[in-house]
C-alpha cells in the first residue's frame, strides 16, 4: 500500500512541473499575440492549468479545503470565456 501511494505522489509530482512547463509556454503566447484573441485563448488555458495544478496540490496533500476555490475560479473562468466570446461575435456583425 505504501508503495502504492508513494507511485502516486510521484505522478502528481510530475504532473504539477509538467503543468510549470506548460504554463510557462502559455505565458509565451499571451505576451507574443499576435491578435487579441489569441492571447484570450492563452489566458483561459492559463487559468485551466491553474486548476488543475491546484487539483494536483490538493491531491496531493490531502486538502479538501481548496474545492471551493476551484468551483469559484471555474465559474469565473467560464463566465469570463462567454462573455468574451459574445463580445466577439458581436463584433464581427454575425
Amino acid at each position: 500500500m505504501t508503495t502504492f501511494l508513494s507511485l502516486l505522489q510521484g505522478v502528481l509530482v510530475v504532473s504539477l512541473v509538467l503543468l510549470g512547463v506548460s504554463a510557462l509556454l502559455v505565458v509565451v503566447r499571451l505576451l507574443r499575440g499576435p491578435t487579441g484573441l489569441d492571447r484570450l485563448v492563452a489566458l483561459d488555458v492559463l487559468v485551466a492549468e491553474f486548476l488543475c495544478g491546484l487539483v494536483a496540490y490538493a491531491a496531493l496533500s490531502g486538502d479538501s479545503a481548496l474545492v471551493p476555490v476551484v468551483v469559484a475560479i471555474s465559474l469565473v473562468g467560464f463566465l469570463g470565456s462567454t462573455t468574451v466570446a459574445r463580445f466577439v461575435r458581436r463584433g464581427t456583425g454575425r
